[in-house]
């Protein structure tokens, strides 16, 4: 008993000053007297402290003094604020919540890495692909689907395996290898024997997000070893755009420059200020001098506006219910908003089923020796709803009001059909995330040694809505006079089908079936990623100095990733209309390293000096597709006295090229020929631009984007045989106080990162904007990366093809201080703990290129200055009660632009383009209805604070919510219950 209590005091003690960023994480406050602390010491000089493995190092040690922060978050803290996932919990650290993280809602109508569903974490926002994420200190392998996938999905391990995760606040490269450049996230799960049964939900008290999952686990131990084994389904309903007021109408949000008052029109239909989302109708062009373009649109529900051949003197007549708008401030509320029913119905966050199985085993093989098994496979289904628009670009977009079928006018109006599609772009993605492991782990003497095999095998499916890009050739050609009975398209082999543009119920998106099945159709691709790691170390004492033993660990490690992303048969040969064109994306690299970690006990018991240890590591890697390199890390950790303690560190960190970014096989797309420096050069302030351009031979007579409609194509691909791996540095240095009694502690740590040769994907306009600023233009490799026409027809310079993609480029820069402060008690009214979180991120800055000037992310929407967390838990008799406040500091986009204004019809007005501060709360009780029978319940986003409105104008947003922004909440106050059965 005397050493249990001793190890409990131990424990106590690393979580309030080891770690220094940790709240005693559910463990319970021990009153001690005299006598016991006698009986403590005791034990300690009979029994060495119990040694144990720290995120961070290799080395067994009793873990009381850790030299590099560390943070603790435990299982509890996502029953107590209604957590349901891994994502969401980790998204509670500051080193995850002071920038905008991967969420599913992103992948609704953008491409995103891991594709549709997938949520990774980024560590001080130095991205996914930076964070290392290891589950019970092993690498957990890539998961997701389409060809950028290289993060662990946090949807592949349910919260209810999770006892504990460990977050490492620095860079840990020479121990871990590639990606721990920010850190590493350690994952660990529960073990012990016994069963339960869990059942938890989410209702918001809205409408619409609505989550419930049911899990139960079993496990036993016997003498030579245990078992235990978890069974979870989680199933996430989704969030449509209808369920919150904020996102179904995307307001223009813009106010007067001098008065302040709202300058948006007021939709007449509704009497609210208009909704300006994209919609359907006829562009309308005029060439008449003095009349102005705008929209003609169809009268759907028959409110009764003006007929187009009153108001617009380009058309003389045209069927019943066509009017004209959006050509002065007036009209721009008769266009059709955001009430379509394809957009309300649109998601905004996908509908998601996990259903996992977890399996761990271990047995004692001898006294000495013991094997090791962990056996992972979820399937994950994820479904969206979005809509789109469709047009007439590819013969030209606009033609004569007096060639459509029952109009006529005097031949100066022109009109573009623009179509809604709002039954048919949906997705659906179906990831099996597969991960096994085998080791052996013993004693040889006072040295531990661990050998482990691990396998992570990643099968995706996402099937994707796509319009059929020889469909629609076939009905744009139709306007054109070219006959369609009789014809089969090229790759979809649809049989013709007559297409009417004019059509209102086509343009509102209800075609008819035999019109759906000729244009519409469903994309299929698949995603194999594999992953194989075999790691071996050995860890003890090498010899024993004056002031203590010398600790060490050495080891080797060998991996093997491979990627197989093949899509579907129309997005390869870019039959999908509107969509960037991929091809198969297919890779592997091997990885070889060997490591060697030391731990230095230089002083003892001097003035100031209580204890200097010193721990140093370093790894030799070699990757086949990139070279090797090597990698160093110091830390120092100094305990001054009475409470007080010093650590810093310094090391290096590298990040090899991941597969997708040295094989990502070409993207097509579109960007305007705008984008072009040369086009109407004569005029441009930047003289190298104007010499670049004449040197180029393209006259001053080139004023207008002749060519291909005005685009021009980009593409996008890997840079295999090009790319370097990124290096980087860290420094830190904090101070951390524990008070005597242990019901105290506090720490401050400064943290620096630099990581030059960063690795990011250059876009085609980057390409062009590199090539024509160069100082050496003649020799500028970036002007080998388009094609231009020579201006032999009619004139035409325009650029015909770019090809960007990934490439080494300047540096990132990321600086802050992290606060903590916990304090822990027993008092009458029952016992007390606090936990304070801040940081305070001072830069973070991106330079792509070394000509550029630093881009500063810090204080902009999604990345703000200040964040933290309180986290209060009084426990009184068989009652728990826990308090959760978040906050986040208030962020602006206007320093990006230079300016808050923009003209609206001619009037100078102000965008909105900030948020203000915003703070979360939660509250939660817990109690034990008997023996066997706990509950937990309480609600979250306790005063019901809604998202801050912005102005599109100024930021992507849905309705006036600012999108990339993951600390903001879009579900609105909740309540959620937790319900468990031990047996």
């Amino acid at each position: 008993m005397i050493e249990k209590s001793y190890l409990s005091s131990s424990i106590r003690t690393i979580m309030m000053a080891g770690f220094g960023s940790v709240l005693l994480a559910g463990a319970p406050v021990y009153a001690q007297d005299q006598g016991s602390e006698e009986e403590q010491d005791e034990a300690q000089q009979e029994e060495p402290a119990e040694k144990i493995l720290v995120t961070g190092s290799r080395i067994r040690t009793d873990g009381l003094d850790n030299p590099t922060p560390v943070e603790i978050i435990t299982a509890e803290l996502a029953e107590e604020q209604g957590l349901n996932t891994l994502g969401e919990l980790l998204r509670t650290s500051t080193v995850a919540a002071g920038s905008d993280q991967l969420i599913s809602a992103y992948s609704v109508g953008f491409v995103t890495n891991g594709g549709s569903g997938a949520e990774s974490i980024s560590m001080r926002g130095l991205g996914a692909n930076r964070t290392l994420v290891l589950l019970n200190g092993r690498r957990a392998g890539p998961a997701g689907t389409r060809g950028a996938v290289s993060a662990f999905d946090m949807n592949a391990l349910p919260i209810s395996v999770v006892e504990r995760v460990e977050i490492l606040k620095d860079g840990a490269s020479s121990l871990y290898g590639s990606d721990a450049v920010a850190g590493v996230i350690n994952i660990i799960t529960k073990r012990g024997e016994g069963g339960e049964v869990n059942i938890s939900g989410t209702q918001p008290f809205e409408k619409g997000g609505e989550r419930f999952r049911v899990n139960a686990t079993y496990g036993e131990a016997f003498d030579r070893g245990s078992w235990r084994v978890v069974a979870d389904h989680n199933v996430n309903t989704g969030l449509q755009r209808k369920d919150r007021d904020y996102f179904d109408c995307s307001q223009r949000y813009l106010f007067d420059y001098d008065t302040g008052q709202r300058y948006d029109p007021i939709d007449p239909e509704t009497g609210d200020y208009h909704c300006s989302e994209s919609g359907f109708g006829l562009w309308h062009a005029s060439i008449a001098p003095g009349v102005a373009s705008g929209r003609i649109q169809y009268d759907y529900n028959d409110f009764g506006y003006t007929h187009v051949s009153e108001t617009n003197p380009g058309v003389d007549s045209a069927p019943d219910g066509w009017y004209w708008a959006g050509y002065d401030r007036e009209t721009d509320a008769l266009m059709d908003g955001g009430g379509h029913p394809g957009r309300l119905n649109a998601t905004m966050i996908p509908r998601t089923t996990v259903s996992s199985v977890y399996f761990q085993t271990d047995y004692d093989l001898t006294d000495s020796m013991s094997m090791y098994g962990e056996l992972l496979h979820s399937r994950r289904v994820t479904k969206s709803e979005s809509v789109r628009q469709f047009w007439t670009a590819d013969i030209g977009g606009y033609v004569p009001v007096n060639s459509v079928e029952g109009w006529s006018g005097n031949g100066t109006s022109y009109v573009m059909p623009v179509h809604y599609n709002a039954k048919h772009y949906g997705n659906k993605t179906t990831v099996d995330y597969s991960r096994a492991v085998i080791g052996l782990e013993g004693a040889i003497g006072f040295w531990n040694w661990d050998v482990s095999y691990q396998r992570s095998h990643n099968s995706g499916e996402y099937e994707q809505d796509i319009i059929f890009r020889d469909s629609m050739l076939m009905a744009q050609y139709q306007l054109l006079g070219v006959p369609c009975e009789g014809q089969v398209t090229e790759f979809s082999n649809k049989e013709c089908v007559t297409y009417d543009w004019f059509d209102p119920s086509n343009i509102y998106g209800n075609p008819s079936q035999e019109a759906a099945d000729f244009l519409f159709g469903i994309d299929t691709g698949n995603t194999m990623y594999r992953q194989d790691t075999l790691d071996a170390y050995i860890t003890g004492d090498l010899f024993n100095l004056p002031e203590g033993p010398v600790g060490a660990a050495m080891g080797v490690y060998w991996q093997r990733d491979e990627i197989d992303d093949t899509p579907g048969i129309h997005t390869r040969n870019g039959n999908s209309w509107g969509l960037t064109g991929a091809g198969i994306t297919a890779g592997s690299a091997f990885t070889r390293a060997v490591y060697a970690e030391f731990q230095l006990p230089l002083l003892r018991d001097l003035p100031m000096i209580e204890a200097l240890d010193l721990t140093a590591s370093g790894r030799w890697t070699d990757v086949n597709v990139y070279g090797s390199d090597t990698t160093y890390k110091a830390s120092m950790n100094w305990s001054i006295g009475h409470g007080f303690r010093v650590r810093a560190s310094r090391g290096t960190s590298f990040r090899a090229p991941a597969l997708y970014e040295l094989y990502l096989e070409n993207q097509t797309g579109f960007i305007g020929q705008t984008a072009d420096p040369c086009l109407n050069w004569v005029e441009s302030t930047n003289p190298r631009i104007r010499e670049n351009c004449a040197a180029d031979g393209i006259p001053e007579s080139y004023t207008d984007a002749i060519g291909s409609g005005g685009s021009m194509t980009s593409i996008t691909g890997g840079g295999a045989g090009q790319l370097a791996a990124e290096t980087s540095v860290s420094e830190g240095i904090g101070l951390v106080y524990t008070s005597p009694e242990g019901t105290f502690a506090a720490s401050v740590d400064y943290y620096d990162v630099v990581i030059n040769d960063q690795i990011s994907s250059v876009a085609g306009s980057a390409v062009l904007s590199q090539c024509y600023t160069s100082e050496d233009f003649a020799n500028e490799p970036f002007c080998d990366q388009f094609d231009r026409r020579d201006g032999s027809e009619d004139g035409d310079w325009s650029i015909i093809e770019v090809r960007g993609g990934y490439l080494n480029t300047a540096e990132q820069i990321v600086r802050g201080i992290d606060f903590v402060v916990t304090y822990q008690d027993s008092f009458e009214f029952g016992d007390l703990r606090v936990k304070w979180d801040h940081t305070n991120q001072i830069q973070r800055s991106f330079q792509r290129f070394s000509t550029d000037e630093p881009s500063q992310y810090i204080g902009r929407i999604g990345n703000p200055r200040h964040i933290g967390s309180i986290n209060t838990t009084l426990s009184r008799d068989d009652w728990s009660y826990n308090w959760n406040i978040t906050y986040y500091d208030k962020t602006d986009e206007y320093d990006y632009y230079g300016f808050d204004d923009t003209t609206y019809r001619g009037n100078k007005v102000r965008f909105v383009a900030e948020t203000p501060v915003y703070v979360l709360h939660s509250l939660s009780a817990n109690t034990q209805l008997s023996n066997s029978m706990e509950v937990t319940f309480g609600i979250a986003n306790l005063f019901d604070k809604q998202p801050p409105l912005v102005s599109p104008a100024a930021s992507y947003t849905v309705g006036n919510v600012p999108l990339f922004a993951s600390q903001l909440d879009y579900l609105g106050r909740r309540a959620f219950f937790n319900l468990t059965y031990s047996f």
